[in-house]
Formats: structure tokens, C-alpha cells, sequence
């Protein structure tokens, strides 16, 4: 197989500069995104297949009074949540991402996996490839605050994924 390179129109969605150009246009500072020198990852303790691993989501509870939340409904920044929520594993959550900044034209919404992989988690636990899931998973809000999101959600994921007993965590950002 050789390499072939793409068509020159074929470029990532410049995403991050239309996001600056956004808040300009809004009048807010141009947005500042999060990267660190370091990153906070830490080497298991225990073999994946012996690890409770914890799922946490950006996906968004349906809430009903709040709009059209559909796999193809438009931005909705009124499904927003402001507070990290749990929920139990075992339970079959209506999970939407209407309210998140998505690439609407090439993602398939419909699989709830994509943003929400909770079946694929218990499959490989079936299957021994992880030891186990903890009782709860977590959804993380997205509220384009790095003071917010530092100072008041992680610790609060932190402490829910610690109360469960995590030795990992799979997060899925929307």
C-alpha cells in the first residue's frame, strides 16, 4: 500500500480560530484554550484487567422542557448543565449532546457509543479486557470556564471517582 496524500481542500475544520473569532465577534477576550506542560497521567497500579474503571461524559441528562435535544437537533444551549451529576451504571440514561459544539455534518450522533461508550465498557468487562466498572459513572459540565472547570469540577470528579474506588478513568468528551 503507498501513501497517497489528501486533496489540499481536505484540512481539519480550523475549529480553535473560529472559536476566538466567535467571542471577538461577541465582544468577550479571544478564548484561551486549555494545554499544560505537563500532563496529570499517572501510570495504573493495577493491570487493566484487575482496574475499576470509571466512565465520565460531557453528554448532557435529556431534559424535556428544555428544547429539541435530538441526535440532529441544533445547538441547544439550553440542555446545558452547570453541575457534575452521576448516575448508576446499571441504569440506561438518556444522555444528549445538543448542547456542545459538534461538527453536525460528519458525526453519527445516533450511536449513543460515541459520546457515551457505557456498553462497550460493560462488553469488555464481560469479556476481561478490564476488571470491572465502579457503581456510577460521572458527566462533566461544559462550561468554557478553565477557573470553573479547575477549581470546582475536577475536584468534585475526583473526589466521586475516589468515593467508587477508580484505579482509571475513560473520559469522553462531547
Amino acid at each position: 500500500m503507498s501513501a497517497v496524500f489528501a486533496e489540499d481542500h481536505d484540512v481539519p475544520i480550523p475549529y480553535m480560530q473560529r472559536t476566538r473569532e466567535y467571542y471577538l465577534a461577541l465582544g468577550f477576550r479571544p478564548y484561551r484554550w486549555a494545554h499544560f506542560v505537563e500532563a496529570p497521567f499517572t501510570p495504573l497500579r493495577v493491570p487493566l484487567e484487575r482496574a475499576r474503571v470509571t466512565l465520565i461524559t460531557t453528554a448532557a441528562p435529556f431534559q424535556p422542557e428544555a428544547g429539541d435535544q435530538g441526535p440532529r437537533a441544533p445547538y441547544n444551549a439550553s440542555a446545558k448543565f452547570y453541575q457534575v451529576y452521576s448516575a448508576a451504571v446499571d441504569d440506561k440514561p438518556d444522555l444528549r449532546i445538543s448542547h456542545v459544539g459538534y461538527d453536525r455534518l460528519n458525526t453519527v450522533p445516533e450511536d449513543i457509543n460515541a459520546y457515551f461508550p457505557l456498553a462497550r465498557l460493560q462488553e469488555a468487562v464481560a469479556a476481561r479486557r478490564i476488571g470491572s466498572l465502579t457503581p456510577r459513572f460521572h458527566g462533566a459540565p461544559t462550561n468554557r470556564s478553565h477557573r470553573v472547570t479547575m477549581e470546582t469540577d475536577v475536584p468534585e470528579l475526583l473526589r466521586r471517582c475516589r468515593e467508587d474506588g477508580s484505579d482509571a478513568v475513560v473520559l469522553v468528551p462531547s
